[in-house]
């Protein structure tokens, strides 16, 4: 995994995180990342490939929220999100991690370990969902 910091998105990232957001906000999201101080865009190589990013804010020194995750279509299933998660619970020492999500992705984060709040439908026709790992 490495911390990603260029002020110009490849075109594998690009395509990553239009899976966590929608396609016209990947652009603004991935400013976000390299000028926000409490933002971080990680990315997850294979064979000198890009295949998965996960980024989070620093909510404080123990406590983030992860605002994308995703993996390239062909690489799902192999615990690659998993290894992500794990990778920034250590690096940053956190102690409780949130995500929002829908119903798609509720159960990776179900199987993961976090607490699953149902938050109802946030938009029409779309039931959101507060994800909380907290280490005991």
């Amino acid at each position: 995994m490495k911390e990603i910091n260029s002020n110009i998105i490849q075109p594998s990232m690009k395509e990553l995180l239009s899976f966590a957001t929608s396609v016209k906000n990947v652009e603004r999201e991935y400013e976000l990342y390299i000028h926000s101080p409490v933002r971080r865009l990680y990315g997850y190589d294979f064979e000198d490939n890009v295949i998965g990013c996960i980024g989070i804010e620093l909510l404080s020194s123990k406590r983030s929220e992860i605002k994308h995750i995703a993996v390239s279509t062909k690489h799902r299933g192999e615990g690659i999100g998993s290894k992500m998660i794990s990778f920034i619970r250590d690096k940053h020492s956190l102690s409780c991690i949130s995500a929002e999500t829908d119903k798609d992705a509720v159960n990776f984060y179900k199987n993961f370990g976090f607490n699953i709040i149902s938050l109802g439908e946030k938009y029409p026709g779309v039931e959101r969902f507060q994800c909380i790992l907290e280490n005991k």
